[in-house]
């Protein structure tokens, strides 16, 4: 790889390929850096009796273990798609962070057991100048990956580099404690090893639980990144014949490996060319394909833009939404005249956070249709009415 990472697109990083050669790179630095912390920490815990030391030393252990599971997630990730995964692999990326999570609990939970024995019968701990100079190069080893890993993983927005991250700066501040607790028993006789190395083994543990619920969350199914949401509505709106976007759906089938779905509303009038509309959606969907490296469908919803009729109806019924709650939006409006009534069809997206029922709110709108002044054929209007979830 000649080129660094800031020289990289933003489009070249959401290429399997060379997201997997960054992976590669990070997981082998890890378990090179790891086995040597690894190795250096249970000599010297050995010699000075510590229990925090040499759990620190099996800590990094695992850590090595977690770097060569990344490492074979950025290669499974990398494989292309075929018939049994048509949509690739990029998953795996997701899985490895979810692995190296539960392997960083199952450390901890031991690290625990083994510090409550070491409070409950505690020995004498040794004190020596290799030891302090052991755990403060661990320690400025442990920041170094842990700024590397999140700065690679914020560029490359891959969970798995994010836990690797937390992992680092969590054993950073873990071995802190350490040569704390042995400088202590040292110097003041006071012998606090098991209670540090359990305050070592709740590090693991934070830093596991938080972990698997950052990678847990991609995998079940998340709310897209905001900025990206908004660089799809600047795209799509940047075409004057698309008034407004609605539906849209981001699915997530690994990093890079994104596929967007949305309607898009285009005025129409009388006699519109329909080839000329399939013409701009087709144009936005290419631009999406090429600026954001995804898939992208867009389905086209005419808007009668001249028919006065409609818009006052439109108007009148988005005003009866924000009096029912503000946070209710609509799309998809059309009216459907009949000889005694006219329906005026639509969607109604209620947000997450929205207390009041379905039920009710369907009433109050309704009733807001019913009390609308008489239509041309002096019939009344009813409200149909279908309810979504908003996607972002």
């Amino acid at each position: 790889m000649t080129k660094k990472l800031n020289e990289f697109t933003e489009e070249e990083l959401s290429k399997p390929e060379i997201r997997a050669k960054f992976g590669y790179k990070t997981g082998i630095t890890g378990i090179i850096l790891n086995v040597i912390l690894c190795l250096a920490k249970i000599i010297s815990g050995l010699l000075s009796g510590a229990i925090s030391i040499v759990s620190d030393g099996i800590n990094n252990l695992s850590d090595a273990g977690s770097s060569i599971i990344t490492l074979f997630g950025f290669k499974l990730s990398e494989k292309k798609p075929d018939k049994e995964h048509p949509f690739g692999h990029g998953r795996f990326e997701y899985i490895a962070g979810l692995l190296v999570s539960a392997a960083i609990i199952l450390m901890g939970v031991e690290l625990l057991k083994t510090s409550v024995e070491k409070i409950i019968a505690p020995q004498a701990v040794e004190f020596s100048v290799l030891t302090a100079v052991i755990l403060v190069f661990s320690v400025a080893v442990k920041i170094y990956m842990a700024v590397y890993n999140g700065s690679l993983g914020k560029k490359l927005a891959s969970p798995a580099l994010a836990a690797a991250a937390r992992d680092s700066l969590s054993d950073s501040i873990a071995t802190a404690v350490v040569l704390v607790s042995s400088a202590v028993g040292h110097f003041l006789g006071i012998n606090i090893d098991g209670w540090c190395g359990a305050a070592v083994a709740v590090f693991v543990l934070r830093a596991g639980i938080m972990s698997v619920r950052d990678t847990l969350a991609p995998l079940l199914g998340t709310e897209p990144d905001p900025e990206f949401v908004k660089r799809i509505n600047d795209i799509v709106l940047s075409y004057p014949e698309i008034s407004a976007i609605h539906d849209l759906i981001i699915h997530d089938y690994g990093p890079g490996r994104q596929i967007i779905s949305l309607h898009a509303e285009m005025p129409t009038e009388s006699g519109s060319d329909i080839f000329k509309l399939h013409d701009i959606v087709d144009n936005a969907e290419r631009r999406l394909r090429q600026e954001l490296g995804c898939d992208a469908t867009i389905h086209l919803d005419p808007v009668a833009a001249e028919d006065e009729q409609t818009q006052m109806l439109h108007e009148r019924m988005e005003a009866a939404l924000f009096e029912i709650n503000s946070g209710l939006t609509m799309h998809d409006f059309r009216i459907v005249p009949g000889p005694t009534h006219t329906n005026l069809i639509f969607d109604v997206v209620v947000p997450y956070d929205n207390k009041m029922p379905q039920a009710e709110i369907l009433e109050k709108i309704e009733y807001a249709a019913a009390e609308l002044p008489s239509g041309k054929n002096g019939g009344k209007y009813y409200a149909v009415v279908r309810f979504d979830r908003p996607f972002t």
